[in-house]
């Protein structure tokens, strides 16, 4: 079954380039929003694979929208594409639930790329996310002592390096299998639903350093 997406724009044309390149690469997508209120209704009666979430649509934001359905689907990967690149927005979004963070100027290709990997849970960490909690972790904060095993701790090292799960296992020496076993445990330890969260608590308690 191809991976399937729900799309939340509120800009027509732009949907319709959406769906295109996501039909192309083989994607379904099972529903389109105009409006983040919407956006949670489809969601949550769709209950897509994946959720591609702008920022500033009417009646409900993508920001607010991201939370709510967070708070009813934590395991749904949720995509953030604006035009507004800003830390402040970056760092909102994460802390909403958000996967992923695009900005409009890049590729439908790496659009694409980036809605099948928060699909198979397996979103690197980009630049851009990791100067965002680089720049939350400025706030001196009370660090507690490592819950994770030292193997887990050089598995997010990695991850938080920008290494997808594919090559965390290259390096390691490991199976791919081994290295998702290793990232549920972290998830449940650390309380994180993706990779982006348990970097972000990681950080936050010394375990990993950013780069």
């Amino acid at each position: 079954m191809s991976t399937q997406v729900l799309l939340a724009d509120d800009h027509q044309l732009l949907r319709q380039a959406l769906r295109r390149a996501f039909e192309e690469a083989g994607l379904t997508v099972v529903g389109e929003a105009a409006d983040g209120a919407e956006a949670v209704r489809l969601a949550t009666e769709l209950k897509p694979d994946v959720v591609v979430m702008d920022v500033t649509m009417p009646v409900l934001d993508g920001v607010e929208a991201t939370r709510r359905l967070h708070a009813v689907l934590p395991d749904l990967p949720i995509v953030v594409l604006t035009m507004h690149g800003e830390d402040a927005l970056r760092r909102e979004a994460i802390e909403a639930g958000a996967s992923g963070f695009l900005t409009k100027d890049v590729s439908m290709q790496e659009v694409v790329k980036t809605v099948l990997e928060a699909a198979g849970g397996d979103v690197a960490l980009s630049p851009e996310l990791a100067s965002t909690i680089l720049d939350e972790m400025r706030t001196p904060a009370e660090k507690p002592a490592s819950p994770l095993t030292k193997r887990e701790e050089e598995v997010l090292q990695l991850i938080a390096d920008g290494c997808s799960t594919t090559e965390v296992a290259k390096q390691l020496f490991i199976s791919g299998k081994t290295v998702k076993n290793h990232l549920a445990s972290i998830y449940e330890k650390l309380d994180a639903r993706d990779r982006t969260q348990a970097v972000l608590s990681a950080v936050r308690i010394g375990i990993v350093r950013l780069r």
